[in-house]
């Protein structure tokens, strides 16, 4: 973060600030705008895309911009960002397609959406930052390969579980403790909870009543470790991960199976845990004198020892994955070969035939983290690609789905993108 600072001081003093665009105007991508227009000096947000104008428009009113240009083609995007003028738009295409724009930062969480905008984005050799763990648990080791063919940087991003968790882990690798376990923390979870047993609390925190489902029944996490996985290698250790409970995060060493640890090293989360919005690392380090060392720093005896971020924050820092992308060609998090692990599709209920799946936060269904090789084994229907598909028979409540069991919509991109990278990475 200290070189990103001074990294983006400089292009502040020379007057070249980093220049993204931001596909989705909802509540995290208006902290995002926030946190660019009015906290972030050497960077600036210089179109905002949504399917509504008026989102667009409501994010840069929020940080105190209240002028700006509505554009309908690339050349009046171009010519706006020229002229120093804010621009809105309903195309998310021509952000991707317009020069003057170094990064794209994908905000939608939509899987079909995110895909068109990502390929297009990587098309125009433009970085991609994904506030979308459900695209990227789905397709994000075939999207590096796009972006690698490309020569540019995509990347999940810091402030979100994912981006803490691998700054942790690079951090504790970097002192000489091998990772054996990147954690998650949460304080609910329950497969069964639908957008109205959330829509208070979606109300209270001004979000929609799916995403918060997805917090609450598992997905989210799922989702979220899944993107942990395959840029680390780590696998979970059982269909579900443990999830253990316990009061701080400390006590975790003792609640996973040592034999995994050290196998591999696993992607998991501990239930109820303070500090309640933090994620961990469990090192592990067998040297005697590094030992008495690590003891007398207050770390324990070992040789497993708990590293932890007390927080996340997730908007505040989404402009520093920019600018490590634009400023370093450095990926805050990024798949580090084929997919390690998937979400799968979960019954939330006893579905029937004719049923159609509504997806991430819905009522049909729920994701659950599994081993890539034993979701192909199994044939198993990936979260992701879950909406809108048609159930052909009866399935009971909990039982994995597999592609033998829908209809898959026809003509989507995420489909044929997700069959492809089984194949590029010969997983059948």
């Amino acid at each position: 973060m200290f070189i990103v600072d001074t990294a983006l001081r400089k292009r502040h003093e020379e007057g070249n600030p980093v220049k993204v665009a931001m596909v989705g105007a909802g509540y995290m991508a208006r902290g995002i705008a926030l946190q660019i227009l009015k906290y972030v000096k050497g960077m600036e947000l210089v179109a905002i895309a949504n399917r509504t104008l008026s989102g667009a428009e409501r994010a840069y009113r929020q940080a105190d911009i209240d002028s700006f240009t509505v554009v309908e083609k690339v050349a009046q995007l171009e010519d706006a960002i020229a002229r120093n003028r804010y621009a809105i738009t309903d195309d998310a295409m021509l952000l991707c397609e317009a020069d003057g724009i170094d990064a794209i930062i994908e905000v939608t969480g939509a899987i079909e959406f995110g895909a068109h905008v990502t390929m297009r984005a990587l098309k125009n050799k433009k970085h991609v930052v994904l506030m979308n763990a459900e695209l990227d648990a789905t397709v994000g080791p075939l999207l590096k390969v796009y972006a690698d063919r490309e020569g540019v940087i995509i990347t999940n991003s810091d402030g979100d579980q994912p981006g803490v968790i691998m700054n942790l882990f690079r951090y504790v690798k970097a002192i000489g403790c091998n990772p054996v376990l990147a954690g998650n923390m949460k304080g609910l979870q329950d497969p069964y909870r639908t957008p109205d047993t959330q829509k208070s609390y979606a109300e209270k925190y001004k979000q929609k009543p799916q995403m918060v489902t997805s917090f609450a029944d598992g997905t989210k996490i799922s989702m979220e470790m899944a993107v942990v996985a395959n840029a680390t290698g780590f696998k979970a250790g059982k269909r579900g991960m443990y999830g253990p409970r316990c009061s701080h995060v400390n006590e975790s060493i003792g609640l996973f199976p040592k034999e995994q640890l050290l196998g591999g090293g696993l992607v998991d989360y501990v239930l109820g845990a303070e500090p309640a919005a933090g994620v961990f690392i469990i090192g592990h380090n067998e040297d005697p004198i590094q030992q008495q060392y690590l003891n007398y720093y207050k770390m324990g005896e070992g040789p497993f020892y708990v590293f932890y971020t007390p927080y996340h924050i997730c908007h505040f820092e989404a402009p520093l994955t920019a600018a490590r992308a634009v400023l370093f060609r450095d990926a805050s998090v990024a798949p580090v070969a084929g997919p390690v692990c998937d979400v799968i599709t979960v019954a939330k209920h006893n579905l029937r035939a004719g049923d159609v799946l509504d997806g991430i936060g819905g009522f049909q269904c729920y994701g659950m983290i599994e081993n890539t090789k034993i979701a192909i084994q199994e044939n198993l229907l990936p979260m992701g690609l879950a909406e809108n598909c048609c159930v052909k028979k009866d399935i009971p409540k909990d039982t994995a789905i597999s592609f033998n069991d829908v209809e898959i919509p026809q003509g989507r991109l995420c489909d044929r993108l997700w069959k492809e990278q089984v194949e590029y990475f010969n997983q059948t």
